[in-house]
């Protein structure tokens, strides 16, 4: 023992110093200094007995002799205050980190002016930093990635040092709905100043890339006469509305979303009320028995039910998100009308924004706020202070009885069909959405919708006309009826455009659909196999809700050196209709696959669940069963 030293188990209080007792010196004494206190007297120290003295420390009181010894005890001291959160109805709205700064600052709306006024016109250069990274976002702009920086250097770097003087831009889709004429708008400007790119993400968007400033008011231009946009497509903000994609169209629909979505599109989006959030806000809404929308992934989600005395409306579900740190969303247990819907989307969004954390943007999610609470008090908080009233209580959703994707061919509720085709991991381009738009046309289709599983479907077709438009679709490599892998693959933009990423994922995963489809073409799966591919830790593409999700990293190699690859994720998915329960994938320790690989690595796994599968187990129950060596 040297020296003082504080309470690890040895029985000895912090803030007490040790002199042998006196006539037990056995050996030279050994000088130390104690460095937490600060102390300048050298302390002696030796395998004898000891006793307790004060050394000039404020705090020590109580000095009394116990067994021969003199003891000094240590005041209490008072609880230590803890931080503020942030919370604006807690602790005022003084800005407790830089984002809340600029934020406060000048509303993210604000910098539309600016964006047509200036720089649009005097170019990238002239973009001031405040702006350019965080006011953009309110109008869906991200600077994208400079090419050629690889993913060991995506955490070490500036975001001047990684960005491209070229932008992502996010069209706001919600629900997913498009008229054809807007699919050719869409088209357009991917080809007029996108060099053709144009993903569809799994929030329904379309995105496209290598936008320049001088371009955009003019791409606003043509979106907005078209009736499309891009407010609040990114930022802290309501972010687009995820609906279910048969809206209106479905025979089995429990109710159709649609008129909620509109009302809380044109009452609250962009509106100074909700353009400050704490952090981002996903909201999902639909009446499909398919439960198609992700709902337990998203702050705010209401999910279509039949009340067996107020017929049907929604069950509200708060709090859900994933990134690096998930939570499944929480049943409140209450039931919303149609007419309530709005309002009750209203007191969530204010929740969040008067109560939402705002110190620590890794805390600043709702998701975390719900932790805290419970869904209890968030109820209770909503009903009291929000809306002046009671929600009755309602039933949960019903398991799902068929897939949410709405691949394949299905009829609709007036006769006619719906078509649900699978792109490449959602990549398509300006040349094939005006491809698509004319095979529409030339069937008589005027209406198109996007997914939350990077789908597109195309509604209103004639029966007669259902298998020439599944051939058309299919030259264009949209396929009504496509393998398990290429309908059940999602994969997240990568470090091709993004600035977060640390390997490349949409070509990966493209790769890997074609390796599958040659490998395993002789296997007829019992259902489909989800792979999600991420490339970082941040989830855009789901890793945990997937059978086989993905979290890109770089791994060391024999040589010392690093190649690009993932930590896999097992046996994860959302509510659907092979599963009653969302679960989060689990993961295996030291369980890392290099991305060239992969398509290896998931045949071997898919042919060992084969041979091993007990009857009616699916996937997911596989991996949950059997030891982790059969996992690797």
């Amino acid at each position: 023992m040297e020296g003082s030293r504080a309470d690890s188990g040895t029985g000895v209080p912090p803030g007490r110093h040790y002199l042998p007792a006196p006539g037990r010196v056995r050996a030279p004494a050994r000088t130390v200094l104690h460095k937490s206190l600060r102390m300048s007297t050298p302390v002696s120290c030796h395998d004898a007995s000891w006793r307790f003295v004060t050394t000039g420390v404020t705090g020590l009181r109580d000095a009394r002799t116990i067994n021969g010894m003199t003891q000094t005890t240590r005041a209490p001291r008072a609880a230590r205050k803890p931080k503020p959160e942030g919370q604006w109805k807690v602790d005022g709205r003084d800005p407790l980190n830089p984002n809340e700064v600029f934020k406060q600052a000048d509303d993210g709306l604000n910098v539309r002016t600016r964006i047509e006024e200036v720089y649009s016109k005097q170019g990238f250069a002239s973009i001031d930093p405040q702006d350019l990274h965080g006011r953009f976002r309110w109008w869906g702009l991200y600077t994208q990635r400079r090419p050629g920086i690889d993913g060991g250097r995506t955490g070490s770097l500036s975001d001047a040092e990684i960005e491209d003087e070229y932008f992502m831009m996010r069209v706001r889709l919600d629900g997913g709905a498009l008229t054809r004429e807007q699919l050719r708008v869409l088209g357009q400007i991917s080809a007029d100043f996108a060099r053709d790119s144009a993903d569809i993400t799994d929030r329904q968007n379309i995105q496209y890339h290598w936008i320049r400033v001088e371009d955009v008011p003019e791409i606003w231009r043509r979106l907005e006469d078209a009736g499309l946009d891009t407010i609040e497509a990114c930022g802290d903000v309501p972010r687009v509305i995820l609906g279910s994609p048969l809206a209106g169209i479905a025979e089995d629909e429990i109710i159709d979303p649609t008129p909620v979505i509109e009302r809380i599109k044109a009452t609250y989006i962009g509106s100074p009320e909700f353009s400050n959030l704490p952090r981002k806000y996903k909201t999902a809404i639909t009446g499909h028995p398919s439960l198609d929308v992700v709902h337990e992934i998203n702050d705010c989600a209401f999910v279509g039910v039949v009340h067996p005395e107020l017929g049907p409306g929604y069950d509200l579900w708060v709090g859900g998100a994933l990134s690096v740190v998930p939570h499944l969303g929480k049943r409140l247990g209450a039931f919303v009308t149609e007419e309530q819907a709005p309002e009750v989307w209203k007191g969530v969004t204010s929740i969040f924004r008067d109560y939402g954390y705002r110190r620590l943007r890794n805390r600043a999610r709702l998701k975390f706020l719900v932790q805290d609470w419970g869904p209890e008090k968030f109820r209770q908080v909503l009903q009291d202070e929000y809306l002046g009233y009671e929600l009755a209580d309602g039933p949960a959703p019903e398991k799902s009885a068929v897939p949410g994707d709405h691949v394949g061919v299905h009829r609709q509720k007036d006769g006619r069909y719906y078509i649900g085709v699978a792109p490449r991991v959602g990549r398509v381009s300006g040349a094939k959405l005006l491809a698509l738009a004319d095979v529409m046309a030339k069937y008589g289709s005027d209406r198109l919708r996007t997914t939350p599983h990077q789908k597109l479907v195309v509604l209103d077709v004639e029966e007669a006309d259902v298998e020439n438009v599944v051939a058309e679709l299919e030259a264009l490599d949209l396929q009504a009826r496509p393998s398990a892998f290429r309908r059940s693959t999602v994969a997240c933009t990568g470090i091709e455009y993004c600035k977060l990423a640390i390997v490349e994922t949409k070509q990966t995963a493209s790769d890997t659909i074609d390796e599958l489809e040659r490998r395993l073409g002789d296997i007829e799966l019992p259902q489909p196999i989800s792979l999600h591919v991420n490339g970082c830790p941040n989830s855009c593409a789901r890793i945990q809700t997937a059978d086989i999700g993905l979290k890109g990293q770089l791994l060391p190699t024999d040589d010392g050196g690093q190649k690009p690859g993932y930590q896999v994720h097992l046996g994860g998915g959302l509510t659907d209709d092979m599963r009653a329960e969302a679960e989060l994938g689990r993961t295996v320790r030291g369980l890392k696959v290099f991305q060239d690989d992969l398509a290896d690595y998931v045949e071997r796994l898919v042919r060992r669940f084969m041979d091993q599968r007990a009857e009616d187990e699916t996937f997911a129950e596989w991996t949950r069963r059997v030891e982790e060596s059969e996992l690797a």
